[in-house]
């Protein structure tokens, strides 16, 4: 049975059970009213029981998980009243990840493993645009063409767009409208440095799966602040992330704690403006992911943003302050206390609206894994620093990371762009041999026409000379019988 992690301290002290750790759950509440401590909290509480973590550091403030925390008066204060006994400062184990890696280990993916749903999601392309990238993948398929990085869909896009005429005849209508458009959308993704993201080596899902020497899951904090001025990007980044996981990972049924915890801040991006088939791919990757063992936290500011087949699935609820100035932030307030097992002592959705920073509504899942009555809980403090750590930290960090070395140098070989342009190099070579010979072919029709000349004229003066012999023989031979005639 492995130790329950403590949240904080309502009427009781309030747990969060790791057994039930895969039915998911949702940490949300207002700009400002503790999320991200509640998140660092749980973090350091999965860590510290040989759980890794995943987390995406949208602010930067993250990344002070790394070191330990600092005798503070406010937080001596919380540790007594909430009456840890057992509380020491201490940084958790960390890896740090960069898309473009500046600030931790690149990470990198295939366009053929990203595939053709997610893709269009990334690149927001309509219907009819989706159906012509799912032609080139399949085109790519058939005549065994890697698409690894942006410059192969790029080329493999130009061949379907010249050779439209009979790839349609097997795979359907390609309109060069919707090639072009394509093409004007992955030229916005490289300018935004999404180039970065494809190629080669790729990640391997299973790197974030690891634990120290002592036992201890390691925290992988993606520096996401500059991933957050493409929020479309991000979203799609870390939904990949989810589905790698549950394609590679196996089942594994109900642990005593999962086999990692995936918390998703800035959540509402996943969502929105998502298409049908994307959702449904969302809502089935929740719903059984936690039979690979995987748990996923999801962070927002308020719980609307999620949609209702999603939040069915969460099981541990910890909801901060909500504001209830307008209509729609009180309505929020009403569905957000709906959701909880009521509590007697309180009425719910007043006070989610009175809660102070780093207070919370919170439950959990009980042993019988039923939702635990809601309670009105402060948050315990957590044991590593809060804000983000020095650049210097960071970089010590990542130097002794285990993946240091692995990921920072890109690999290019041969791929689509290599086959199709070994193609056009042959093309270019045919045509130009067939120039020469058709040349060639000129000059022989040129130097038979000049052969036939000279033979025609050699004729004639051969007839000319044969003339004038004859007349001179036969001239020779009638002058003599002239002679006698006289």
């Amino acid at each position: 049975m492995v130790d329950p992690i403590l949240i904080g301290k309502g009427q009781h002290h309030v747990y969060l059970l790791p057994s039930y750790a895969n039915r998911h759950g949702l940490i949300a509440g207002a700009t400002g009213t503790g999320k991200t401590v509640t998140l660092q909290v749980l973090a350091e509480g999965f860590s510290r029981r040989g759980v890794p973590v995943f987390t995406a550091d949208v602010k930067g403030d993250v990344s002070g998980i790394s070191q330990a925390g600092r005798s503070h008066p406010k937080i001596d204060e919380r540790i007594r009243t909430i009456g840890i006994t057992d509380f020491a400062f201490e940084g958790m184990p960390t890896i740090f990840w960069d898309l473009w890696g500046r600030e931790g280990h690149p990470i990198r993916t295939t366009v053929s493993e990203m595939g053709p749903l997610l893709l269009s999601r990334l690149l927001n392309l309509n219907e009819t645009q989706e159906g012509v990238l799912n032609i080139a993948f399949e085109v790519a398929d058939d005549e065994g063409m890697l698409l690894l990085d942006l410059k192969d869909l790029r080329a493999l896009l130009q061949y379907i767009g010249e050779q439209r005429k009979s790839l349609s005849l097997e795979y359907g209508h390609i309109s060069t409208a919707s090639v072009g458009a394509i093409q004007r959308r992955l030229l916005v993704l490289e300018q935004q440095g999404g180039e970065h993201f494809f190629g080669e080596p790729a990640f391997e899902i299973t790197n974030f799966m690891r634990t120290t020497s002592d036992g201890k899951g390691y925290i992988n904090i993606l520096a996401a602040d500059r991933l957050m001025q493409n929020p479309r990007l991000y979203s799609t980044f870390l939904l990949w992330l989810l589905a790698e996981l549950f394609e590679e990972l196996p089942e594994v049924g109900d642990l005593d704690k999962p086999r990692m915890v995936f918390f998703f801040d800035e959540a509402h991006l996943l969502f929105s403006d998502a298409p049908k088939a994307l959702l449904e791919k969302i809502e089935q990757v929740v719903k059984l992911i936690r039979s690979k063992g995987v748990g996923i936290f999801f962070v927002t500011q308020n719980p609307m943003d999620i949609p209702d087949s999603v939040l069915a699935q969460l099981g541990n609820r910890i909801q901060h302050a909500l504001r209830a100035y307008t209509p729609r932030e009180r309505k929020a307030v009403r569905a957000a206390a709906q959701a909880f097992r009521p509590n007697p002592a309180f009425e719910t959705g007043e006070m989610i609206t009175q809660l102070g920073v780093g207070e919370a509504l919170v439950s959990s899942l009980d042993s019988k894994g039923a939702p635990s009555m809601v309670e009105c809980t402060l948050i315990c403090p957590p044991r590593s620093r809060i804000g983000p750590a020095t650049n210097d930290e960071r970089h010590q960090l990542i130097q002794q990371s285990p993946f240091y070395g692995k990921y920072e140098d890109p690999i290019d070989r041969e791929s689509a762009y290599e086959v199709l342009r070994k193609r056009a190099e042959k093309r270019i070579a045919e045509a130009e041999e067939a120039k020469e010979v058709q040349a060639k072919a000129k000059r022989r029709g040129r130097m038979s026409l000049g052969e036939s000349v000279v033979r025609s004229v050699v004729r004639s003066v051969a007839i000319m000379v044969v003339g004038r012999v004859v007349r001179s023989v036969l001239g020779n031979f009638l002058r003599p019988s002239r002679r006698r005639r006289r």
